[in-house]
């Protein structure tokens, strides 16, 4: 048998009972739509995690109160409800600490925020002028926080363009207007370039103010709940926090080595934050996998079924002359033509799913080569190994019995 005969004889095998084939390859396609479907959500969430380190500044070193837990990357326990941290260790890492570019203490905590009617739930955060270049701040409209601000504790404030569309509208022009924060009276004085992103907080849904009037009149103490540093590159990174590390430690006179700090390296957390998505995507993958192994049955149930139905047809074949050899590709080559046909849909759909998913905005997704690739190797190995058996078991047929089979 040729090439071309195996191939004709494998569709009209397949499109003689379509409605059968159609529901054998509902496995492959639910399985490799799930895969990619499942990838290209761990990949989008992936790279919204990455873009959100990022955009919160640049070879940035992160301290905050709170004692230090187990090795790797430290999280500090209660992030701002410590309270360990003041200015005075802002001024001894100042000078101190040598080869830092920029740093800018923080005091954040959540309010209600009140205008015109309107109101919103969001972050306020007390800030320098410094940290604008530390975190990688742009204004839109108006000013960032002043040095004349900061000493004189001026009730003002900028805010990002998602407080601006919830308490003013979308477009208004919020410059100069008054928002009420905690029973104060706030100008507003800038607003800030939209970076969109979620996850760590989105950066939009912000409103920064003066440290000192936020001491004074929010949190109600000195004590501050990030300190962020930059480093001039990547490379100076660690050992800057090294040095921020021994600088806090002899400070705050710690002798027993537990600290009441924590310093975070921004490459750290983006790499922290790349092993866990990776494997939260190999978990997504996993279990969409399973159906492509229930797939796979299914496509040698129909198989062994179709050689039991066949069978004299098979044993007539051999009769005239037909090699084990043909038999056997003829039904690897029919299992493998499921296969194709289901992972093609199947690739289809899955790139359509997530579209769909990223379309109406309920998470990113992206789709990548590799998990089309994937799937697509998948789908022919799955062809190959469940169709080989029923190959070999229709080769491996007397041709006298095969004839006889009623």
């Amino acid at each position: 048998m040729t090439i071309f005969d195996i191939l004709h004889e494998t569709y009209s095998a397949i499109f003689a009972n379509k409605v059968r084939s159609g529901l054998t390859m509902l496995g492959i396609v639910i399985g490799i739509s799930s895969v990619i479907a499942m990838l290209s959500i761990g990949q989008g969430a992936q790279n919204s995690i990455q873009s959100s380190i990022q955009s919160i500044g640049s070879n940035l070193i992160l301290i905050t109160p709170g004692a230090q837990r187990g090795p790797g990357v430290q999280i500090s326990a209660g992030r701002g409800s410590a309270k360990t941290l003041t200015l005075e260790d802002v001024t001894a890492i100042q000078q101190q600490a040598t080869n830092i570019k920029a740093i800018a203490p923080e005091v954040s905590g959540r309010y209600q925020v009140t205008a015109q009617g309107q109101n919103t739930n969001t972050t306020i955060t007390g800030t320098v002028p410094d940290y604008q270049s530390v975190r990688n701040v742009s204004i839109a409209e108006g000013t960032f926080i002043t040095d004349q601000n900061l000493q004189a504790g001026s009730k003002v404030a900028v805010i990002g363009p998602n407080v601006r569309d919830d308490l003013f509208g979308v477009d208004v022009d919020a410059i100069g207007k008054k928002i009420r924060i905690n029973k104060v009276d706030f100008t507003v004085i800038g607003m800030t370039v939209a970076k969109g992103g979620s996850g760590f907080g989105s950066q939009d849904d912000l409103i920064w103010m003066p440290l000192s009037t936020a001491q004074r009149l929010l949190s109600g103490d000195e004590y501050v709940t990030t300190i962020s540093v930059q480093a001039p590159d990547s490379n100076s990174s660690a050992g800057i926090q090294a040095q921020i590390t021994d600088i806090l430690t002899t400070k705050h006179n710690i002798k027993n080595g537990v600290l009441d700090f924590s310093v975070l390296n921004q490459a750290d957390i983006a790499a922290t934050a790349t092993s866990i998505t990776q494997i939260f995507t190999i978990l997504l993958g996993s279990v969409a996998g399973i159906s492509l192994v229930v797939g796979g049955i299914g496509i040698m149930n129909m198989m062994l079924t179709t050689v039991t139905e066949r069978t004299r047809e098979i044993g007539l074949r051999k009769a005239i002359g037909a090699r084990n050899k043909d038999i056997s590709l003829q039904f690897l080559i029919e299992a493998l033509m499921l296969t194709f046909i289901g992972g093609g849909i199947g690739i289809i759909l899955g790139w359509l799913i997530s579209f769909l998913i990223n379309y109406f905005g309920l998470i990113a997704t992206q789709v990548s080569w590799f998990s089309i690739i994937l799937s697509f190797t998948v789908s022919a190995v799955i062809g190959i190994v469940f169709g080989y058996y029923p190959a070999r078991r229709a080769a491996g047929l007397n041709p006298i019995d095969a004839l006889k089979y009623e």
